[in-house]
């Protein structure tokens, strides 16, 4: 499907995965559910016993979200597990919640994605939606199945936005809020799939201003990584950093050779994709559309 899902800004990532001929995993995840079926009951007990978590409840009823906290075998997928479920029923408990309605909401008709309701849910978001709209942010479907979060950075007011906000914890809750229900999408297309499936990321910087912007945006980037990445584990797929201004080019060329292993192959530095647009909307999510044939094909051949 090439519906549009909720689409924001996400950080860039440094999360355990390659570029090159992607998948977390080439096993299917009835193969895998049943291989990690030990460790997923025993992660499923410790949600059990967790005050304010029903395991008979999205997003707990989906065995996808206990895989991915085992999918290679993490020795500390328990304790991982315990933290969480710590943030999810604590200060967290409010995204969570605020996620799972407006996804059951975004699915009443199952025959398409009512993305207004999970929109209209996200914290601040009748200020925040103000300045990330369609035309600069939003998520599509990549040719094989995975969440394709597409960012035209430089089309982005930063400065504006962040001044709307009351403090820089609007932003960074935007930000979980979007991963929550990312994550519960990716789950359940995995279950209906039989395939693993995750969220990559194609942020064109085309445009973006190397002095200026809003350093409190740059902060709540930051921040909302810190508390995201680990809160979802083997959920992140490739970050491609797309049609980067020639100084910043430059820049990466320069530093890019001392960057540890583990970062130079989680990141890859491309230009092609999205180069020129201006309005995600009317081209990438268009059903059929050259734009949209084109683009996947670019995508196909940088991650799969």
């Amino acid at each position: 499907s090439s519906s549009s899902f909720l689409l924001f800004v996400v950080a860039v990532v440094l999360a355990p995965s390659t570029t090159t001929a992607f998948s977390l995993s080439s096993k299917p995840v009835s193969v895998l559910l049943t291989e990690k079926a030990s460790t997923i009951a025993t992660l499923k007990e410790i949600a059990a016993s967790t005050s304010g978590v029903d395991i008979t409840q999205e997003p707990y009823a989906n065995d996808v979200f206990f895989l991915r906290y085992c999918l290679n075998d993490e020795p500390d997928a328990a304790a991982t597990l315990t933290s969480n479920l710590k943030w999810r029923t604590g200060d967290g408990a409010s995204i969570c919640q605020a996620a799972q309605s407006a996804i059951a909401a975004a699915t009443m008709d199952p025959t398409k994605w009512a993305n207004g309701a999970v929109s209209a849910a996200a914290p601040s978001s009748d200020k925040i939606l103000q300045y990330l709209t369609p035309k600069n942010i939003l998520t599509t479907t990549s040719s094989n199945g995975d969440l394709l979060l597409c960012i035209l950075a430089g089309c982005i007011n930063d400065v504006d936005m962040m001044g709307s906000l009351d403090d820089v914890d609007e932003m960074i809750q935007f930000f979980v809020y979007a991963k929550e229900v990312n994550c519960a999408v990716a789950n359940t297309r995995s279950m209906a799939t039989d395939r693993l499936h995750c969220l990559l990321t194609a942020n064109s910087l085309e445009g973006v201003k190397l002095v200026g912007g809003d350093a409190t945006f740059r902060t709540a980037l930051s921040a909302s990584s810190k508390v995201s990445d680990p809160l979802y584990p083997n959920m992140n797929g490739p970050t491609l950093l797309l049609n980067l201004p020639k100084l910043l080019g430059a820049l990466v060329k320069l530093f890019t050779p001392l960057f540890p292993p583990a970062v130079k192959e989680r990141l890859r530095f491309e230009s092609g994709p999205l180069k020129g647009n201006q309005d995600l909307a009317s081209t990438v999510i268009v059903p059929g559309s050259a734009d949209r044939t084109a683009f996947l094909a670019q995508i196909d051949n940088l991650v799969y």
